[in-house]
């Protein structure tokens, strides 16, 4: 599965905090999140982001408190997929369970700028920077875990394999 996008490009240290702050947390409609999805990070982003753009960031995405909030917040933008030099470990899980995909590269986000059109081959794992002619490779996830991102996330999976939906 092939994604592509422009690129919305953050540091590292990027907690739940910002990516959907807490004020926000009264409701669980995906797409009342995401029109405050990046805020307080980024006041332009909820308002510009488009159906397959991509966040490209620093160490530690997804840090601070465990709420599925934020990978909901930032699927529900828009966002086609996170990559990441790394990522907290309950962000991980939490965006594997609502099917966003995310993935892990330690040298993209040090040569991408925003703006630049992303190409992400998610089944090679490999990433294009379209605009600066730059090709990364990271370690794909397993066909398992590809198929649950495919078809929405865990559950919708897990009702998949049960014969259920």
């Amino acid at each position: 599965m092939t994604k592509k996008g422009k690129a919305w490009v953050y540091k590292d240290d990027v907690d739940t905090d910002v990516i959907i702050p807490a004020r926000y947390l009264n409701t669980t409609d995906a797409q009342e999140l995401s029109v405050h999805c990046m805020e307080d990070i980024d006041e332009s982003f909820a308002k510009n982001v488009k159906e397959g753009d991509i966040i490209i960031a620093g160490e530690n995405f997804g840090c601070g408190s465990s709420r599925e909030h934020a990978p909901i917040a930032i699927k529900a933008s828009g966002i086609s997929v996170v990559i990441a030099k790394s990522f907290a470990r309950i962000f991980f899980r939490n965006a594997i369970n609502i099917g966003l995909p995310i993935l892990e590269n330690s040298v993209i986000a040090d040569e991408t700028d925003a703006g630049d059109e992303i190409e992400v081959n998610l089944d090679s794992g490999e990433i294009k920077n379209l605009t600066k002619n730059k090709t990364y490779q990271t370690t794909p996830f397993p066909k398992s875990i590809q198929e649950m991102v495919e078809v929405g996330g865990l559950i919708n999976y897990t009702q998949k394999k049960l014969g259920i939906k």
